[in-house]
């Protein structure tokens, strides 16, 4: 059983910083890119930032200069780190994995944490 375990969230001050950690664990073979998404109060789900195994990195346009995305050595955990953060950056963040398993490569999600960011 793979699982994608995430943590860090909470709530900040406008301006203030959090850092979101995914951790993967399971009978995995490798992992390919593994990314953030959030889902805003009446929004759709969007992709905040990507990384590929070679840690080509892509960021959407409203986090660009304020986000990092990152992997370990090891490639199965991912960080987001999240600076000057802003309102609108609130919502429910998930973890997203494309992981190759026993049966072939296959999207994996995290639980969600919760990233308020209110004065």
């Amino acid at each position: 059983q793979v699982q994608l375990v995430e943590s860090g969230g909470g709530l900040v001050q406008p301006g203030g910083s959090l850092r979101l950690s995914c951790a993967a664990s399971g009978f995995i073979f490798s992992i390919n890119h593994m990314g953030w998404y959030r889902h805003a109060p009446g929004k759709q789900r969007e992709l905040v930032a990507a990384i590929t195994p070679g840690h080509t990195t892509n960021y959407a346009d409203s986090v660009k200069g304020r986000f990092t995305i990152s992997r370990d050595n090891t490639g199965n955990t991912v960080y987001l780190q999240m600076n000057s953060l802003k309102p609108e950056d609130t919502g429910v963040y998930y973890c997203n994995a494309r992981i190759v398993v026993v049966a072939g490569p296959s999207g994996y999600w995290g639980q969600g944490t919760q990233v308020t960011v209110s004065s």
